[in-house]
């Protein structure tokens, strides 16, 4: 007899230090429950558990007749099967004289010289401006966007809202960036990352080389979304140009 006991599957996920609510309204739409939470300097780690699904027996007993009807399909074949011919039709290939190769012509100077990448903008592309006035950092848009721009450069005014050493490193580090001017009383737009960066040589300055950068400054910023993190909701993103604003 089948025990009534409730099963859970259980999962950690981390959240940017301010954003809890709107990372476990995320996960309690899909039916998780909150175990714990453990804050830290930046993040906070939630447990979350959930009962596993139950499979109906009616299904198993279906895939079970299912699995029974193939073997006893695999015998048959075996016992009257013909050694000379196959059970199943199959389609015979192409033969090379049916196939004819397409001429191409040669490629002109202008196909071969590669165009210079196109760089979105606010002002130029709607989602990239909804993007940045996102004010939920676990909203669905956000992967949304990554999966539809992915591998195209993208361009807006931004500044560092936090930064801290990223690991055990003296000279590498996790830099939250925030859309806009540096406000304290305001963070619009998702929460993004540059995730194990050197700030001398991995942000690729453009104009005038700082001689430092922390919380507060302000950036215009040419990167590429990397990926969307669900786990954390962090937006990570990748460096192209930064420029001092």
């Amino acid at each position: 007899m089948a025990s009534d006991e409730t099963q859970y599957e259980t999962k950690t996920v981390q959240a940017i230090r301010g954003t809890e609510s709107r990372a476990v309204a995320k996960w309690q739409k899909e039916g998780w429950t909150v175990v714990s939470q453990s804050p830290g300097t930046f993040r906070t780690e939630i447990t979350l558990r959930r009962p596993k699904p139950k499979v109906p027996v009616k299904t198993l007993i279906i895939a079970g007749g299912v699995a029974a009807i193939a073997a006893a399909a695999v015998v048959l074949g075996m016992l009257f099967g013909d050694d000379d011919e196959t059970v199943l039709a199959t389609t015979p290939a192409p033969s090379a004289v049916e196939t004819e190769a397409v001429p191409t012509s040669e490629p002109t100077a202008a196909a071969v010289e590669a165009a210079p990448p196109t760089v979105l903008t606010p002002e130029t592309n709607a989602d990239l401006a909804a993007l940045l006035t996102q004010g939920d950092s676990c909203d669905p848009s956000i992967p949304a966007f990554v999966e539809k721009y992915k591998g195209q450069r993208i361009s807006f005014p931004a500044n560092i809202g936090y930064m801290q050493n990223h690991g055990s490193y003296d000279t590498r580090y996790d830099i939250l960036i925030v859309a806009g001017d540096y406000s304290e009383t305001s963070a619009p737009g998702p929460a993004m990352q540059f995730r194990d960066v050197n700030t001398v040589s991995d942000l690729n300055y453009v104009g005038t080389v700082p001689d430092a950068v922390g919380v507060g400054t302000n950036l215009l910023l040419t990167v590429e979304a990397a990926e969307y993190e669900s786990s954390s909701c962090l937006l990570l993103l990748e460096p192209i140009e930064t420029a001092i604003r």
